[in-house]
């Protein structure tokens, strides 16, 4: 006979959002964190490092739950860990060596337009026009929360935030894909896993001497990006693009901006604003909309 998935593995579109939730607030740290690390940390050891130390974490979850290999989803997986493992993390990376993050966060902002796109492209969904409206307006909002004050010009720390977002937005939706066959966890877990021998020769690459003795918040930045993000924050994200369908559950991406905004300011000391308030209010309201859109 042959095996099925979990009653808690169906589709379930609220505990999918809810997950997709979790996996959003936990990515929303990723950005203040690096900023915090990449202080100390050169951006190749960042990038490769967290891969490494995730990837080991990955091989003993694997190891104590006798997971096999699934072959037929290789390229998949390979796609995924291209996007997820290196593309995003090294270009995110880079940019927070040129801007601060709470800019990154508002830029990255267009995740949720992206997804949607990407979902239409790789993941066979059809959201519906107003679905499409949403995303828009909600990118128009978080555009327009970046320009408002006149204070931020095009660097290159953009376009390195650019890029990352159009290969987040494609990874999400791979993986999203992949966790319709296997469990979501276990996506990123092989993702790891395959490009763990180019992470230990790109970790051993680019360490300096005095990397063992950083600084602690450094360090537990570090950790950070490393154990939650590469990692526990995608056993939630995947499991909730599953449930709750790709392009509805990216939407919930339209809030990673302010709950970054809320932990830089915790992290880096950055102060809140009334109008910061009320964009959140404002894109909170688009994501509530689209979450009635129909996406087929």
């Amino acid at each position: 006979m042959a095996a099925t998935r979990s009653s808690t593995d169906a589709p379930n579109p609220t505990l999918g959002l809810i997950l997709g939730l979790l996996g959003v607030l936990i990515f929303a740290g990723t950005l203040p964190a690096t900023r915090m690390a990449v202080e100390f940390f050169n951006a190749g050891f960042l990038t490769f490092g967290r891969a490494f130390f995730a990837g080991i974490a990955a091989v003993f979850c694997l190891l104590a739950l006798k997971k096999s290999f699934p072959r037929k989803h290789l390229w998949g997986l390979l796609f995924a860990g291209l996007a997820l493992v290196y593309g995003f993390p090294g270009f995110m990376t880079l940019a927070m060596v040129t801007v601060p993050a709470s800019h990154g966060g508002v830029v990255l902002g267009i995740l949720p337009l992206g997804t949607a796109i990407f979902a239409t492209l790789l993941a066979g969904e059809r959201p519906s026009p107003l679905f499409w409206l949403c995303g828009v307006v909600g990118a128009v909002l978080i555009i327009v929360f970046a320009l408002r004050d006149g204070e931020w010009g095009f660097v290159i720390g953009d376009l390195w935030l650019l890029v990352a977002g159009i290969t987040a937005s494609a990874g999400y939706v791979v993986s999203g894909k992949l966790s319709r066959h296997l469990p979501g966890w276990e996506v990123i877990c092989w993702a790891l896993i395959l490009f763990l021998p180019i992470s230990a020769i790109g970790t051993f690459l680019f360490w300096q001497p005095g990397y063992e003795a950083a600084p602690a918040p450094q360090a537990w930045a570090f950790g950070y990006v490393a154990l939650f993000s590469m990692l526990l924050g995608f056993f939630a994200w995947n499991t909730g693009l599953r449930m709750g369908g790709i392009a509805k559950v990216g939407q919930i991406q339209l809030l990673q901006t302010f709950f970054t905004l809320g932990l830089a300011a915790i992290v880096v000391g950055e102060q809140i604003t009334m109008e910061t308030i009320g964009f959140a209010v404002a894109v909170l309201i688009v994501v509530l909309v689209g979450r009635k859109a129909q996406v087929a």
